[in-house]
């Protein structure tokens, strides 16, 4: 029997699940289109839905959370202060259109550089209602955030557009007209990560990848991986400068795995937690709140 729907949809990404008692999986969905395609569906966002679960859909609340609660998704959803945790998502649920949206998280919102996250405090949620440990988390993807939780609330988090500065400069700068496509190269991560936290403005160190290029000291298959290994060694270097104790890093497949070199290189601790944290959230989430 279908205990509750959870839907973590994002910009480019969909997925869900239907879940039983204690939150148990029985079915799962993977693929969809992300809010950017399905909003230009001819019937949006509920037509994409009911194409994916519409089966789904009958007699069971469903919850969601991401950026389907973005000025860009189905209901734009307000951002609630810090300190946050499960109790304060639960009470502050959007209901619209038969869906329970979770809502998004704003730090320091007078301050001359406010900052803000949809989803990954869902993700957040589910590692501590799991059992999982307080302290800093990274979440990495084309805007990567950097969190901190204490006492099972989110207290702070901070973003850095690394995914998206990379893609940038790969397919949009010239830099990128170097590149050619190879089959990865860890050794070529790990000298730009070694790049990455050395000293000086990170715009003149992003240069290197060009000139050691131009000098034949970097082969051109190996550009993409010493850039990112670049972007991704100085944001740690400041992201995990007080880290304090581990890192756990909540994310999946080889992105997650280069944020862990990346730690490890520097002698910082660092854990992958388990896949199935935005499903756990929204299942916590939807519990307290009386839906599950």
């Amino acid at each position: 029997m279908t205990a509750l729907i959870g839907i973590d949809w994002g910009t480019t990404s969909f997925r869900a699940w239907r879940m039983g008692a204690g939150g148990k999986v029985l079915e799962a969905v993977g693929d969809g289109p992300g809010i950017l395609a399905a909003g230009a569906l001819p019937g949006g966002f509920r037509q994409a839905l009911q194409d994916r679960i519409g089966g789904w859909l009958d007699g069971a609340p469903a919850i969601a959370s991401g950026m389907i609660t973005s000025r860009n998704g189905w209901v734009e959803t307000p951002y609630l202060p810090l300190p946050l945790d499960a109790a304060a998502l639960a009470d502050s649920l959007t209901l619209h259109d038969g869906i329970h949206f979770v809502t998004g998280a704003v730090s320091d919102p007078d301050g001359p550089a406010p900052d803000v996250m949809r989803g990954e405090e869902t993700e957040i949620i589910g590692h501590l209602a799991g059992g999982g440990a307080d302290g800093l988390f990274v979440l990495p993807g084309t805007h990567s955030k950097w969190a901190r939780a204490r006492g099972g609330r989110i207290t702070a988090f901070r973003t850095v557009m690394t995914g998206e500065v990379f893609a940038v400069l790969r397919d949009h700068s010239i830099l990128g007209r170097l590149i050619q496509p190879g089959p990865g190269n860890e050794d070529a991560f790990r000298r730009g990560v070694e790049a990455g936290w050395q000293d000086g403005a990170l715009l003149g160190r992003i240069f290197s990848a060009r000139t050691l290029a131009l000098l034949d000291r970097l082969a051109p298959q190996d550009i993409a991986d010493y850039l990112s290994g670049l972007l991704i060694g100085d944001e740690v270097a400041q992201g995990a400068r007080d880290a304090g104790g581990p890192v756990t890093i909540i994310g999946r497949g080889d992105l997650a795995a280069r944020y862990r070199i990346a730690l490890d290189m520097m002698g910082i601790a660092a854990v992958i937690a388990p896949p199935g944290m935005a499903r756990r959230g929204l299942w916590e989430i939807a519990r307290i709140k009386g839906l599950s």
